[in-house]
């Protein structure tokens, strides 16, 4: 006759603690996807101005007093120079005034932000009742006062609302944790590891371009570098996952994902400029992965002409710091791994698993 051992029950005070810490779970989830949201402030938009120095001071004064700190105006010579500061993603739009009875004209780059064209747009209606209020005070034809609205870089035909690729953001994140998760669980030893992690980066990118750019014509420009881009990008979570799971064990997927999903996703600002995001919440966003890959894939396809190199960067270094936390706990567990015997140097040699 077997006898079972049965573990003690759970206290009624321990069972209630749980409840009550399965809440406060809970209620971090909310807060991490719904805070950005609350935090979001139509602020400190980068916003090209061109044209003669007492009217751009006039200008600056007069939205200065109506919507202090919307936006941050940056010096252009010329609409030229506007336009290429738009397409070098160093300003979301521009506002260009001209001389005398010219109308203003102002610049947008929906393929940017949604959000930040809506303010322009609001802007350049402000300046439209403006003039038409001087015209009529004046005695002139409001019809002549039009303020033109010229989207620089729209959104393609198959991405009208920009949905698509902020929407792309977050399976994008979620990709490269569950591949990473994946590879933690059942794959062992760091260079089988890195080897799946390859495998895995190769296969996704691939995968995912084909998907966004073939089929649904979310992206833009090269296959090729798109392809690269998605693939560094799961690879980057991805193999963080993993090097957190190689050093610390199985609490080691959960550093990784708590880090990946309830801090680097929420301040990846996908759907609105990050300057929207309470300070420095924005700029410390564009260092994580999520951040850094939405900024890269979505000027890929829209704005070729940025700098680029810091978001490329911050993909390979994340995934640097993954491959090392890997390789270290492979030296760790090595060395205090003991050797039954002397091992003479034509004997195989066994590679040590790291969990």
């Amino acid at each position: 006759m077997s006898t079972q051992l049965h573990s003690p029950p759970i206290t009624w005070f321990k069972a209630a603690g749980l409840g009550v810490a399965g809440s406060l779970i809970v209620l971090l989830v909310v807060l991490a996807f719904l805070w950005p949201s609350k935090a979001t402030t139509a602020q400190h938009l980068p916003v090209g101005i061109a044209g003669p120095a007492a009217a751009v001071t006039a200008l600056q004064d007069a939205i200065g007093a109506q919507s202090p700190e919307t936006f941050d105006f940056v010096d252009a010579s010329d609409r030229d120079e506007a336009v290429l500061q738009i397409e070098a993603r160093e300003s979301y739009g521009a506002i260009i005034l001209g001389e005398g009875t010219t109308a203003p004209e102002v610049l947008t780059a929906p393929a940017a932000s949604t959000a930040a064209t809506q303010l322009l747009n609001g802007a350049a209606a402000q300046l439209q009742a403006q003039r038409t209020q001087q015209a009529l005070a004046t005695g002139g034809d409001p019809a002549a006062a039009t303020v033109t609205v010229t989207p620089v870089v729209p959104l393609s035909d198959s991405d009208s609302s920009g949905s698509g690729l902020a929407a792309a953001s977050f399976p994008l994140t979620m990709g490269g944790m569950i591949g990473g998760v994946l590879i933690s669980l059942l794959v062992a030893g760091a260079a089988r590891r890195l080897a799946a992690l390859a495998g895995f980066a190769v296969a996704a990118g691939l995968g995912l371009t084909l998907v966004l750019q073939s089929w649904f014509e979310y992206l833009q420009g090269d296959f090729w570098i798109n392809a690269a881009a998605m693939g560094l990008s799961v690879l980057a979570t991805a193999s963080f996952i993993v090097g957190c799971k190689s050093l610390l064990g199985a609490k080691g997927i959960g550093v990784g994902a708590v880090i990946t999903m309830f801090v680097a996703n929420p301040i990846a600002s996908a759907a609105t400029p990050w300057q929207f995001l309470t300070e420095p919440w924005g700029q410390i966003g564009q260092f994580f992965v999520p951040g850094a890959s939405n900024w890269l894939i979505r000027s890929l396809s829209y704005f070729p002409d940025a700098n680029l190199a810091p978001q490329w960067w911050i993909l390979i270094g994340w995934t640097a710091v993954g491959i090392v936390l890997t390789l270290t706990a492979h030296a760790r567990a090595a060395a205090a791994t003991p050797a039954p015997h002397a091992q003479r140097d034509d004997e195989p040699r066994e590679e040590v698993s790291v969990a």
